[in-house]
């Protein structure tokens, strides 16, 4: 199961950074257990206000002819399926700067993406070797999502063409809320983390286990990425939770 996009940020869903004259009013803020899964709802129902702060900050972006990606409706994209389904968590940073790649899902891009981000051919090289399966056709991660992969950035929105640069505007506070959320609720649960900043959420994560290596950046990947195995490891620690392992394999 998974909520439809909506729009709780009241924000463009385009990348016009003004709408022109005599354009219509923006579309009316919804409330949050409208736009994503109603379990998701319920465990950010305390960082709300941080959601909607977020929205204005991204109003006055666009009011002062800044874009920002993702588009609207997938900016809260991760909580789409409910939280009881997910069973991996894999942390990035924040979103592709490249307008048109950002999709709401960490490492994710559009279908139509081509070629896919440096970092995420380098994911899909690991898992060829980790697992022995065919080249993925495209970028779209969705079908880890459907099976319980949370994929999830630190910071939901950037400017495009740069990185990290909503980073201490109030995402923080939001994905937090969110890990703690998974970790109140138990297993079966695995958590991914590639690269420093991932890794400094260890400590919030209690009992979970944790599959750490380098980060798939192509700065990195030889540092501890390659070889590491993350998809192989994350099922065999799922599997000794007693649950179903994930089928990585994409279309």
């Amino acid at each position: 199961m998974s909520v439809g996009p909506g729009n709780l940020l009241g924000v463009e869903t385009t990348m016009n950074p003004t709408p022109p004259t005599g354009a219509p009013a923006a579309p009316a803020v919804q409330p949050l257990s409208q736009v994503i899964a109603p379990d998701w709802a319920e465990a950010l129902a305390d960082v709300e206000p941080n959601i909607r702060a977020m929205g204005d900050f991204l109003r006055a972006e666009v009011a002062a002819g800044r874009t920002y990606v993702p588009a609207g409706e997938n900016v809260l994209a991760a909580f789409q399926r409910p939280l009881a389904e997910v069973r991996v968590l894999v942390v990035g940073q924040d979103p592709y700067p490249t307008p048109g790649h950002a999709m709401g899902l960490s490492f994710s891009v559009q279908p139509d993406v081509r070629p896919v981000p440096r970092s995420l051919a380098n994911i899909y090289t690991e898992l060829q070797e980790d697992l022995g399966v065919p080249q993925p056709s495209n970028g779209d991660l969705r079908p880890w999502a459907d099976q319980g992969v949370m994929l999830l950035n630190r910071t939901l929105t950037c400017r495009p063409g740069s990185s990290d640069s909503h980073a201490g505007k109030g995402w923080e506070a939001v994905t937090e809320a969110a890990i703690r959320a998974l970790v109140a609720r138990g297993g079966p649960l695995v958590a991914i983390l590639w690269g420093a900043k991932a890794r400094n959420l260890k400590p919030w994560l209690g009992d979970v286990p944790v599959v750490e290596s380098a980060h798939p950046s192509p700065l990195s990947a030889r540092n501890g990425f390659f070889g590491s195995r993350p998809f192989s490891r994350a099922n065999a620690l799922l599997e000794q939770q007693g649950a179903q392992p994930i089928d990585w394999r994409l279309p």
